[in-house]
């Protein structure tokens, strides 16, 4: 920030937010409203939040500059203020796209700590007027230096990336998580919680969103954002500000040391604001009009998020807010990647239509100094515009792989096909092409058979169809397209032991499966020791047993758990598997016992892969998704050159053998058990 006579006196537009100014004991306050004809800022204390104990009113010659309004306020003049919001005077013109509520206390989208009054109220934000007593309001900053000695930058991992898809609650909230009471459901249980983490091998975490929501809002999975710049305050022990912030600062150091990136997912697609009869906390009474896309009939919001509306990432103004905000979480939070909720949002023009030729924010992040290093993951589709693949968003970002979840779904349950399944497995190269004009990258496709999203892999294996009475939409919301298959019984109480291993073996398939293919490999918490949420494939509103993980099945499913932690060894030791290009000349595709069956009743395919090129040894896999065993025979060598590494038919301990305890083949023909998957290596 420039000092000098002038901003000491009008206040400074950058940067936008409350900034304290030890030097000068002064409290720069910022806000973007181009439309405003008015503001006002106002100070509460502890003792006093819903009745102002100072305001200043802003005048647009002294405290704005461009679209910003301004203003510097003396340490003195603060009274010892703990919390701020804004009022915001203009047009109520719905039908031209404003909604200015001039009573209206309002959250500043920059504040860096959100306190909610024991009055906070939803509802109250829906009614015109004023919603004093039940306002969010923001955390006045304190002079603080978090002591980030200690922080180490993790490797950034490349063939032995695993990235484990986590909601920061629910990893500990239950009681069988045996965390420390308070920890429970917060920043400081995942730290708790690091031993796990370390012992089954992965190498970063995806946080489901850590953004501050707002706490009646029914989503549990936090995609409804309140805030961009502040963590979720009941991932926290509760004291909004500084603890908050240094909470999840804890726990990414923490998870450094461990080894584990940290990345977030995060929404720069929408906000907790709803549809037009929602709720006014921020942005729709701060400039309505600029921060969201609205219709021809601009009383009505773009809903492609499918949430009520949709933020205009093509208005400067609101790109500078996502860049400032990951720019927070980059350089003062320490995160090292984000994955973005339906990224293609991201790309929409100001009327709503997909610009795919240069979206403005993508061209910015992809290419901003600070998030050179950072890793950037795309959701690359919303409910109107699949965008999986394409030029979007290019080749400096992953993205999530819807079509290998499809496809390796289907071949497991035994309706897939083996020209989907041999794509899936090398990397995805119709969807990553690296021609020379695209030159994409086989590690960009971020491979996952189950997500948040969805169901586990227990309920894949355990129900037909969706159960999601509880989420109170007659079972109308989740989607029907599960590819799922409950291995002959709906559900677990009547299940019998035969069908309970044959869910066992076909969870070990899908584990292998994902551990094998050429890309970048996410699980979802729980699944390595089978997390069930009873067949709901849509939990999004349920915070409670349903969606907490129960610690509990890690002791039931301890076989489950040793096969996952034993095939993210066995990739981490192969780096042949996961590569930054396509496998080339180094895969030959066979069928058991000669070329491959491309017809639509195969269900079986094997592959030889070279390692030499990698340093790795060969690696040759035999993958039958039929219900009766199948002789294959294998291409090359003799029987003592080769060394059976995996069998998901065996039991626990002989299906994914460690180093220095495979078995050796008797033979160049091997027989492979119903459903099941064979790995042997070359000696």
């Amino acid at each position: 920030m420039l000092i000098n006579r002038w901003t000491l006196r009008e206040g400074a537009p950058k940067p936008l937010g409350a900034t304290w100014l030890e030097a000068q004991q002064q409290f720069n306050f910022a806000l973007f409203s181009k439309h405003a004809t008015g503001v006002t800022l106002v100070l509460f204390s502890k003792s006093s939040p819903a009745t102002p104990i100072a305001s200043f009113t802003l005048d647009h010659l002294l405290n704005k500059t461009g679209s910003v309004w301004h203003i510097m306020v003396p340490l003195k003049a603060m009274k010892s203020a703990d919390y701020y919001a804004y009022q915001v005077d203009g047009p109520f013109e719905p039908e031209q796209g404003h909604r200015f509520d001039p009573e209206k206390y309002l959250l500043d989208p920059y504040a860096k700590g959100v306190y909610f009054p024991p009055e906070f109220s939803r509802e109250k934000h829906k009614e015109r007027g004023s919603n004093a007593g039940f306002a969010a309001l923001g955390v006045v900053p304190v002079a603080h230096n978090y002591d980030w000695s200690g922080d180490v930058e993790p490797e950034r991992h490349t063939h032995d990336l695993i990235i484990y898809e986590m909601h920061v609650a629910g990893f500990t909230k239950d009681a069988s998580s045996k965390v420390k009471k308070k920890h429970r459901g917060t920043f400081a249980g995942v730290v708790e919680k690091i031993p796990h983490l370390k012992a089954l091998g992965v190498t970063a975490v995806e946080l489901l969103p850590v953004h501050q929501f707002d706490p009646e809002e029914a989503n549990y999975w936090g995609y409804m954002t309140l805030n961009f710049f502040t963590p979720n305050l009941s991932y926290t022990s509760g004291e909004p500000g500084n603890q908050q912030l240094d909470e999840f600062r804890d726990m990414v150091k923490a998870l450094h040391q461990a080894g584990i990136e940290v990345i977030l997912d995060v929404v720069y697609n929408h906000t907790t604001e709803d549809n037009e009869a929602g709720p006014t906390f921020s942005y729709r009474g701060i400039d309505n009009k600029s921060y969201y896309i609205l219709l021809e009939d601009e009383r009505l919001y773009c809903n492609d998020a499918g949430t009520g509306n949709v933020l205009q990432c093509a208005d400067p103004n609101v790109r500078t807010m996502v860049i400032d905000s990951m720019r927070f979480w980059v350089e003062e939070m320490h995160v090292d990647g984000f994955r973005f909720d339906l990224a293609s949002i991201l790309t929409r023009n100001r009327d709503g239509s997909v610009n795919s030729d240069d979206p403005a924010l993508i061209s910015i992040i992809s290419n901003m100094k600070p998030f050179a290093n950072t890793r950037l993951i795309a959701e690359a589709w919303d409910i109107a515009a699949y965008q999986l693949g394409q030029s979007f968003p290019g080749t400096m970002w992953y993205q999530w792989n819807g079509k290998f979840r499809d496809d390796i779904r289907e071949f497991i349950k035994g309706s897939g096909t083996v020209s989907g399944l041999m794509t899936r497995l090398y990397g995805s190269a119709d969807l990553f092409p690296d021609d020379l004009e695209a030159a994409y990258h086989a590690f960009q496709s971020v491979n996952f058979i189950t997500a948040h999203d969805g169901f586990t892999m227990r309920d894949l294996v355990s129900y037909n169809h969706k159960h999601n009475a509880a989420n109170g939409h007659a079972g109308t919301d989740g989607t029907d397209d599960n590819c799922s298959w409950n291995c002959g019984i709906e559900g677990d109480e009547e299940a019998t032991p035969k069908v309970w291993a044959l869910r066992h073996q076909q969870i070990k398939n899908m584990a292998c499966l994902l551990m094998i293919s050429n890309g970048t490999p996410m699980i979802v918490a729980g699944d390595e020791f089978m997390n069930t949420q009873g067949g709901n494939n849509n939990p999004y509103n349920q915070d409670n047993e349903i969606t907490w993980l129960n610690w509990q099945d890690l002791t039931d499913n301890k076989d489950i758990f040793s096969f996952f932690q034993g095939m993210i060894a066995f990739r981490k030791a192969h780096p042949s598997l996961g590569r930054s290009r396509y496998w080339r000349e180094d895969v030959m595709w066979y069928g058991p016992t000669g070329p491959v069956d491309f017809s639509e009743d195969s269900k079986t395919l094997a592959f030889l892969l070279k390692g030499e090129s990698e340093g790795d040894t060969d690696l040759f896999v035999m993958i039958n998704a039929f219900w009766e065993p199948i002789d294959f025979i294998l291409p090359e060598g003799k029987a003592s050159d080769w060394l059976e590494a995996v069998n998901t038919a065996e039991k626990s301990g002989q299906d994914c053998c460690a180093p220095g305890t495979e078995k050796s083949l008797k033979r160049l023909s091997k027989r492979v058990e119903p459903r099941s998957i064979v790995v042997c290596i070359r000696k």
